[in-house]
């Protein structure tokens, strides 16, 4: 089983360069987006084969994830269950026979960390969810976190130190999560690959000098950790300023 996750900063801007071209190059079981930046029905967007689903932020233009799947989900979950993080569309919970899988939009602690307590407060709350979902079946989350873990898991650790994605109660969070019964696949087999980079800031040619950040993940329960196969980063893959990610099952 094939699945991909990409943030496309726009899906509307991405479908004019080349997303269809390597959504239908992959053809993933699954495929998550996060920040299509856009409501259901304001681009045609034909994917034969694929049922898909929305949760567009109430706030025009902004943050958004969808999922397009081969597989039909015996059930779909918008949001988390609750109110205060019901307004952004940032999760799409599928429940399939065997695994759910949760495509998340993270949201970012933006400048001078005006938004650090909320991300805080969303931390508990969407790892206090994913662990509920846990004690029913295996999950699989995928998405933008909005975090590099490690050093290893950025150009330059040194200088971002307290920059948002990598302060030290971000990263934190994650080890938390980690802790508590999953798996970040990327590293879980590639625990010492350097400049492997899902992220990279349009200023300073950061892309074109390799200077980013993994902050795209497919993270999922230590139960399934014998069926990952490979856990991937299309990073010559252009059209957004993240590039997709990919998990392949046995």
């Amino acid at each position: 089983m094939k699945l991909i996750s990409w943030n496309v900063n726009g899906l509307r801007a991405c479908l004019t360069k080349g997303f269809l071209d390597f959504f239908e190059k992959e053809q993933a079981d699954i495929f998550c987006v996060q920040e299509t930046k856009m409501q259901e029905g304001q681009a045609e967007i034909q994917l034969a084969g694929y049922e898909q689903f929305w949760n567009s932020a109430e706030k025009k233009g902004y943050s958004g994830t969808a999922v397009f799947t081969k597989i039909k989900p015996i059930s779909v979950q918008y949001d988390i269950g609750i109110e205060a993080h019901s307004h952004e569309g940032r999760t799409i919970t599928l429940e399939f026979e065997d695994f759910y899988l949760v495509n998340c939009y993270t949201p970012n602690a933006q400048q001078e960390l005006a938004r650090l307590s909320y991300r805080m407060e969303w931390e508990k709350d969407f790892r206090a969810y994913i662990k509920s979902l846990s004690t029913k079946k295996p999950v699989i989350l995928c998405g933008d976190l909005n975090v590099a873990h490690q050093e290893i898991d950025l150009k330059n650790p040194k200088t971002n130190r307290k920059n948002p994605g990598f302060t030290d109660e971000e990263r934190g969070q994650m080890t938390e999560l980690l802790s508590s019964g999953f798996t970040d696949s990327f590293r879980f087999l590639y625990p010492d690959k350097t400049e492997a980079y899902s992220w990279w800031s349009y200023r300073f040619q950061a892309r074109a000098k390799n200077a980013g950040w993994r902050i795209d993940y497919f993270i999922v329960s230590n139960s399934l950790q014998d069926k990952i196969s490979d856990s991937l980063i299309y990073s010559d893959v252009l059209g957004s300023d993240h590039c997709p990610v990919g998990l392949i099952l046995k």
